[in-house]
């Protein structure tokens, strides 16, 4: 090593592997950038523990740090008369690579580990185990932070033994000692065996990959075949359907017209008999004048002579054509196209239910179908009991989950669950994880206050927005429960609700009919609110629980 590479070391910090910046040197004697040592101590999980990061001497108190001068002076000295920093050596162990255990200076990064030394070596000390005869025979393998772990904690020998009886590596003092009688063989032989089986684990998993990467082939293909069939009966729905529409709008035409010209004949007919009375009116309106002035003639003789000409009446040849008319016109065509319509919503609703049963979930009728009758005793309501977990993925961090992921606790302490976009992250929430749809009915019990809701699985997660909480958006519907009172909430919109006071609460769904209600469950159901109104997609169950209380999804079944 020449004289410049000396200095380096001898002037360079051992934490960031540059010349010395603001030098300072520690109680120990070990110099270091200012900057580096108290960055190292300011990142300390465990605070007060203060250690000089190359010979780990500590100190009961963080020393006080002031930039040592001269050693400052030498550093810029060195500098000018043209020595430079260091390159980053990438020869030099890392914090995550395995070290030289021989290197007694800056310690190099390990190219290998020998089980029978325990130690871990770089390129330069390890040179001895490829020239010496015994160190040939060592076992080298890639450098492990383990090696240790080889070792027998209570012999402090090397285990070079396994017991097949208790199923762990051993020592030759162990053998003899607390396994003496056990099925005993070399590591080195059980190794050879334990391979043996893993390689027959591979060929068996590479087998089952080979098996699934063609039933994932055959399931898209099955997926193309699907979304073709799929297509295929849209365009002839829709062209068949059309075409029925065509008709229909062709029936409403013609009805149309058939009514308007029967009105057009009707009325016309009407009318000519109606100028006919009224021609009729005026000549008996003339005849009856006439008469009165014939009335009122003086003279007898007059009188006599006019009469026989003015008293003729002839009858009406009109009224009794009116009389014997019926009043209803067109009730017969609304008769009808009621019959035709009737019918035709029979054969669309026997022809849906058939559409359905192969799995289409299309609910697209003329008319709306009747909902069901809501059940009314509790027997009744466990008919369509169905049986809910809460989803790992969603609840809040201080939410303890337990029961089988039935129940969930508001804690002090913040549980160890992973990172998930599904997580609430502001308030004390969690969804199950199925999700319903048809006719359901679960039951909760609760702690304390809390709130029972069902919601869209696509409800805001994250942060303080009202979007995230059950009842304060148009995707949720809550029931807020303490012991005292109920509320309902839905869209920012609080509904006062009376009850009896009970610590179960039961929900009933009717996803096609729109139907969601809460029930008071005791020794009798009491519907304590009822909600009608359209979902457009799936629900989830969901649970906000208060301060130190707990809500259950009850097992009904």
């Amino acid at each position: 090593m020449d004289q410049n590479q000396l200095d380096r070391e001898r002037f360079c910090c051992s934490i960031c592997l540059d010349l010395l910046k603001d030098p300072v040197t520690v109680p120990c004697g070990h110099s270091y950038c200012m900057k580096c040592v108290k960055t190292y101590w300011d990142k300390k999980k465990v605070k007060r523990d203060y250690s000089c990061p190359q010979c780990r001497q500590t100190f009961k108190l963080r020393p006080v740090l002031k930039k040592s001068t001269m050693l400052a002076d030498l550093v810029e000295e060195l500098k000018k008369t043209g020595l430079q920093a260091a390159p980053a050596d990438h020869c030099y162990a890392g914090p995550e690579d395995v070290a030289c255990d021989v290197c007694t200076r800056r310690k190099l990064r390990a190219s290998k580990s020998c089980l029978q030394c325990l130690t871990s070596f770089c390129e330069k000390h390890l040179q001895p185990h490829f020239k010496a005869a015994p160190l040939k025979k060592h076992k080298l393998v890639e450098p492990s932070k383990k090696l240790q772990e080889n070792v027998c904690s209570r012999h402090d020998e090397v285990m070079k033994i396994f017991c097949r009886t208790d199923q762990q590596s051993i020592c030759s003092l162990c053998s003899v000692d607390e396994h003496k009688g056990h099925d005993t063989v070399s590591a080195s032989a059980e190794r050879t065996e334990r391979q043996r089986e893993l390689e027959g684990t591979r060929l068996n998993i590479q087998q089952r990959i080979q098996d699934s990467e063609e039933d994932v082939k055959l399931l898209q293909q099955e997926v193309e075949v699907i979304n073709g069939s799929a297509d295929k009966a849209v365009e002839h729905s829709e062209k068949m359907l059309t075409e029925l529409i065509r008709l229909m709008e062709k029936r409403r035409s013609d009805v149309k017209q058939q009514v308007r010209s029967q009105q057009e004949t009707e009325v016309s007919r009407v009318k000519e008999l109606q100028e006919k009375l009224e021609q009729e009116i005026t000549e008996l309106k003339r005849k009856d004048a006439e008469l009165q002035k014939l009335s009122l003639t003086e003279d007898h003789n007059q009188f006599l002579q006019d009469y026989p000409s003015l008293s003729g009446l002839s009858g009406s040849t009109h009224s009794c054509s009116i009389k014997t008319r019926p009043l209803r016109y067109f009730e017969d065509v609304t008769a009808a196209v009621s019959g035709v319509r009737d019918k035709l919503q029979d054969v669309l609703r026997e022809g849906w239910t058939n559409i359905s049963q192969t799995g289409t979930e299309v609910n697209v009728l003329l008319s709306q179908p009747r909902p069901e009758p809501e059940p009314k005793t509790r027997a009744e309501f466990l008919k369509y009991s169905r049986d809910i977990t809460l989803d790992t993925n969603t609840p809040h961090r201080h939410l303890l989950l337990s029961d089988g992921n039935r129940k969930a606790t508001l804690m002090r302490q913040l549980q160890s669950y992973s990172s998930h976009p599904d997580r609430f992250t502001i308030y004390p929430q969690v969804l199950s994880r199925e999700s319903l749809t048809g006719r359901c009915y679960w039951e909760v019990e609760r702690s304390g206050q809390a709130d029972v809701a069902v919601a869209h699985k696509n409800i805001s997660r994250a942060g303080s927005s009202l979007e995230c909480l059950f009842g304060r958006n148009d995707k949720s519907w809550s029931l807020d429960c303490n012991n005292i009172s109920y509320k309902f909430w839905f869209n920012k919109v609080e509904t006062p609700v009376s009850g009896p006071q009970s610590s179960r609460v039961g929900v009933y769904l009717d996803h096609r009919a729109g139907i969601l209600s809460f029930y008071s469950v005791s020794e009798t159901m009491t519907l304590l609110h009822r909600v009608q109104t359209t979902f457009t997609q799936p629900l989830h169950a969901g649970l906000y629980v208060y301060y130190s209380g707990s809500a259950e999804l009850c097992r009904l079944k």
